[in-house]
């Protein structure tokens, strides 16, 4: 695998949020690897995130993660979802509002 080191935190199944530009993209989800042609995610549109959640309360059929490849010419940056003072991440977000976390929804470790 191609990942960073650990001690930067950007590990298989770590939430993160991928900026792309041509055009300009937010996506959030758990990173699959990083090798040097681009980067593997678990993930969704930033923009949707707020309505999957309140769909996966309300019981509703969501629309779901899907597995993306992003071409590294697109990756602005990738940036560990995390707390930051009293700033919640988007994980502890959907802990939060769901009651599981991404982990246990989608079924994982």
């Amino acid at each position: 695998m191609g990942l960073p080191s650990p001690l930067l935190g950007l590990v298989p199944a770590s939430p993160v949020v991928v900026y792309l530009h041509s055009p300009k993209e937010r996506l959030w989800g758990l990173l699959l690897d990083i090798p040097a042609a681009g980067v593997f995610l678990r993930g969704i549109d930033l923009n949707t995130f707020e309505d999957w959640m309140r769909m996966i309360v309300r019981g509703e059929h969501d629309i779901g993660l899907t597995h993306i490849f992003l071409p590294m010419w697109r990756v602005e940056r990738v940036a560990l979802d995390e707390t930051v003072g009293d700033i919640p991440s988007l994980a502890d977000r959907f802990y939060a509002t769901v009651g599981l976390t991404i982990h246990e929804y989608l079924g994982g470790p």
